[in-house]
């Protein structure tokens, strides 16, 4: 535990996703919220097809869902968010003309209903 899930739009090109999982991951850990670096799992999926409003001005997004086992407090919800967006702010360069927007999403996962063993 955490999953994050980081969806980004295929027009944003020179996005390093490798190096922005591994820097998302190391936030992540270095909030001293979790055990492990082995319990950081962190997916990213290229949105082909997708609009962003209504305009047809060129746009893009990128979206981090960040899922955690319940009972931590709002504030350290928030100082997770604060410190995950911070990393999507850093990220560059950003396409010429394109507007971007970027999001982070916490989501609590009901602790009593998850289940979890590592194979090796």
């Amino acid at each position: 535990m955490p999953h994050l899930h980081l969806e980004y739009t295929a027009n944003l090109t020179d996005l390093t996703v490798d190096k922005t999982l591994l820097r998302l991951n190391n936030v992540l850990m270095a909030s001293g919220q979790f055990g492990s670096e082995f319990d950081i799992k962190s997916r990213a999926v290229k949105l082909e097809h997708f609009q962003v409003g209504t305009s047809l001005n060129p746009r893009g997004f990128i979206a981090v869902k960040l899922s955690l086992l319940s009972g931590r407090s709002p504030q350290v919800k928030q100082q997770l968010s604060e410190s995950l967006l911070a990393v999507l702010q850093d990220l560059s360069p950003w396409p010429e003309g394109v507007q971007v927007q970027l999001s982070v999403e916490l989501r609590d996962m009901d602790r009593d209903a998850y289940s979890k063993v590592a194979i090796g």
